[in-house]
Parts: C-alpha cells; sequence; structure tokens
C-alpha cells in the first residue's frame, strides 16, 4: 500500500498537470481515474510525462499498461516501487 504523502502528492500532479476543476484532497484513492475523471490517452500521456519528470523515473515500455493508472492507489504503489 502507497504513503499517504505520495497519493497527496500525485493527486496534486493530477490537479495541475491535467488542469483539473476539483481539489486534491476530493480525489478518492480508489476512485477508477479514467471514468470519474474522465481522462484520456492525451492526459494519460501529461501525467507519464509528469511522474517522470517529478519523480526521477522511467516508465520501460512494458510497463506502460492501463491497469497501472486505475486509481490514485496504483500509480502511487508503482512510482514507490520504482524509486526502489
Amino acid at each position: 500500500m502507497a504513503s499517504e504523502a505520495m497519493k497527496s502528492e500525485i493527486k496534486q500532479l493530477l490537479v495541475e498537470r491535467l488542469f483539473l476543476r476539483v481539489k486534491p484532497e476530493e480525489i478518492p484513492d480508489t476512485a477508477p481515474l479514467l471514468e470519474s475523471l474522465g481522462i484520456d490517452s492525451v492526459s494519460l500521456f501529461e501525467l507519464v510525462v509528469g511522474l517522470e519528470d517529478v519523480y526521477g523515473i522511467t516508465f520501460e515500455e512494458d510497463e506502460f499498461r492501463l491497469s497501472l493508472f486505475q486509481d490514485v492507489e496504483s500509480i502511487a504503489t508503482f512510482v514507490e516501487a520504482k524509486q526502489g
């Protein structure tokens, strides 16, 4: 399970990078992002770039799958694992 701090940071990144009209704290940890926030393929690309920039990680081709972006919890768990 990802840390609360990481999940909070990712929610902030989602709001800032995707110009969402919600407050970060209003995004549930396990809400399906694609459906609940209307995230599309362009938004996913922006999110990947943001995660790579902010956390200094790289998404390998075989790691890029939609299930990774299911919710804030899954993204935060992935980022923490990549950071070691």
